[in-house]
């Protein structure tokens, strides 16, 4: 029988290694699948093209799926969405990278600032950091720009003063001599990032592939967090991502396999990290709604599955 083709769309970023490898070696093939990965622009276009079902999968952040299942999406979809999650991926760290001449959070006042959207992904994560240094939304301007490549292009040619960035795009940008101005855990202890979704009317319907997937991610993931395969891992990640200079690759991959900033063992949830992005979601979301369990969004029946059959 001839393999599933799932397409599959994510951010671009060092946390996307996992899928490489499962890609690369075998494993989504393995399990019974052909995954086909496609790097999304922006938040809207991804969620967009998944509710459309033009993709099957997406790499997305948490929030992602709340808001627009909360009907706070940056935009109007074309049909009412069925998204949940599927798995975790990442305790994700996002670095307020900002321009040379940034020295402190005073000169950020009167600047504009590059979000993928202004209501969805990791906005909030922002406005909490800037609220927690002093600064209200007035004082400075958000801006959609979209996914990381064209928010860290946009502060590199001096079009805004700064934005968040995870891996590799923050040492990047200090490669380049802009500065990191805080980090999201320095306000923030727990935060869930990265997740998987799909459309739960799919994945009722396509079981067999979907648990294919999660099996062929999760050897992947195994692969790339096992030490032993360290060098193996760092070249896969160069070719993939070219832009990955030799001099910084080291600190991007500390941080892709740091417990508290990367990828999570066995695309576990973190319930406390869940939570958090629940609680900036109810507090800084039009129109307000308080938002008190992640259970809604979660059907995890798939990924035990697949954590039970193991590779197929």
């Amino acid at each position: 029988m001839t393999a599933a083709t799932l397409k599959l769309i994510a951010f671009p970023g060092a946390p996307n290694l996992p899928i490489f490898a499962a890609i690369e070696r075998g494993y989504f093939e393995d399990a019974g699948v052909l995954v086909t990965l496609e790097a999304t622009p922006s938040s809207a276009y991804q969620i967009e093209s998944l509710v459309n079902g033009e993709f099957r999968i997406a790499a997305t952040a948490f929030d992602n799926v709340v808001a627009y299942q909360e009907q706070q999406g940056a935009v109007q979809l074309a049909k009412e969405p069925d998204l949940f999650v599927v798995m975790g991926a990442t305790q994700l760290e996002l670095s307020l990278v900002v321009s040379p001449d940034i020295q402190t959070y005073e000169d950020l006042r009167g600047r504009s600032l590059a979000l993928d959207a202004l209501e969805t992904g990791f906005a909030f994560v922002l406005y909490h950091l800037l609220e927690h240094a002093g600064l209200e939304q007035v004082d400075y301007t958000p801006v959609a720009v979209g996914a990381t490549p064209q928010r860290w292009e946009a502060v590199k040619t001096a079009q805004h003063a700064g934005t968040l960035t995870i891996e590799p795009f923050t040492s990047a940008a200090l490669a380049n001599g802009f500065r990191v101005l805080a980090t999201s855990s320095s306000v923030l202890k727990r935060y869930q990032g990265g997740i998987f979704t799909a459309s739960r009317h799919w994945a009722a319907n396509n079981a067999d592939s979907l648990e294919a997937f999660i099996c062929g991610y999760l050897q992947g993931l195994a692969w790339t967090l096992d030490e032993a395969n360290y060098a193996d891992a760092v070249d896969l990640l160069r070719r993939r991502m070219p832009a990955i200079k030799a001099g910084v690759v080291d600190a991007v991959m500390g941080k892709l396999l740091g417990a508290d900033t990367g990828l999570t063992p066995l695309a576990a949830l973190d319930p406390a990290g869940m939570q958090t992005v629940l609680d900036l979601r109810s507090r800084y979301a039009r129109p307000a709604k308080p938002l008190t369990s992640p259970e809604p969004y979660l059907d995890l029946r798939y990924y035990e599955r697949a954590r039970n059959t193991g590779t197929r």
